[in-house]
């Protein structure tokens, strides 16, 4: 069995209310072990054979859409996933960066060389960003509520589903995955 750490996006905002515990219940009820959740936005930790991972985020959706009645992206990364966010994040120990500023959102897939070389020249100032693989690191200094570099405008631009988590968030996502007590 492997640790894996799903994140949903938009769940909680406005019509996509989901209770927590039903949310574990859902995961339970498809064979998934050792399921816990951490905050009200759709983050949920669970062990799972690896042959299962293509097939979750598809299995998954389709589940939260059939009970909860609405389409919700699903996004999965393995604990050694979230390890390597933890120590790719290109801004942390900068003097002048406050972790709590920092953000991260998670896409679901890669994407192409030619849609990075579009979107690296944008400049949102204050706010700051650098793509690594599936990821996009966030320095947004007047906060995420102030930034143009949201979720949609990541979306749009790079052609593909994502999902933001405060730099706080990813990291207790990674404690309570790797927490053995």
């Amino acid at each position: 069995m492997i640790t894996f750490i799903s994140l949903l996006r938009g769940i909680n905002v406005g019509k996509k209310q989901v209770k927590m515990i039903a949310l574990k219940q859902l995961y339970e009820s498809l064979g998934l072990d050792n399921v816990r959740t951490y905050v009200q936005s759709g983050n949920v930790i669970f062990n799972s054979k690896p042959e299962n991972v293509e097939e979750l985020p598809k299995v998954l959706g389709k589940r939260i859409e059939q009970v909860f009645g609405f389409s919700v992206e699903v996004l999965i990364r393995t604990v050694e996933e979230f390890q390597h966010i933890l120590k790719a994040n290109p801004f942390l120990g900068k003097h002048d960066v406050d972790p709590s500023k920092l953000h991260v959102t998670l896409l679901s897939k890669t994407p192409s060389e030619i849609t990075l070389d579009k979107i690296k020249t944008f400049k949102s100032d204050p706010d700051e960003f650098v793509i690594i693989g599936r990821e996009v690191y966030l320095h947004c200094p007047d906060g995420y509520g102030n930034t143009k570099l949201s979720n949609s405008f990541f979306e749009k631009k790079l052609g593909t589903p994502a999902t933001t988590r405060k730099w706080r968030t990813v990291n207790m996502l990674l404690e309570i995955a790797t927490d053995k007590s």
